[in-house]
């Protein structure tokens, strides 16, 4: 049971049900998470899409130094 007092799907057993049936428990259960989300505030938003655009620009940095590198051994290597 939820606080609301109704039975929570996501607890339904699906044994015993038909194709049509196993569907519309899945959509009860989506429909029963999607009204647990929290939506972030915006302070959080902004932190969140500043973490990501930081982590975003240090892989690239990562990447860009690694494809230099690999460049110059081959270059080495092979000779260019």
């Amino acid at each position: 049971m939820t606080d609301s007092g109704e039975k929570d799907p996501r607890h339904e057993s699906r044994e015993g049900l038909n194709i049509f049936g196993r569907i519309a428990l899945f959509v009860r259960q989506v429909i029963s998470e999607l009204r647990r989300v929290v939506t972030p505030t915006r302070e959080e938003l902004v932190r969140y899409v500043g973490i990501v655009l930081g982590f975003v620009a240090v892989m690239m940095l990562l990447v860009w130094g690694l494809d230099i590198l690999f460049g110059w051994l081959a270059g080495l290597v092979f000779g260019s």
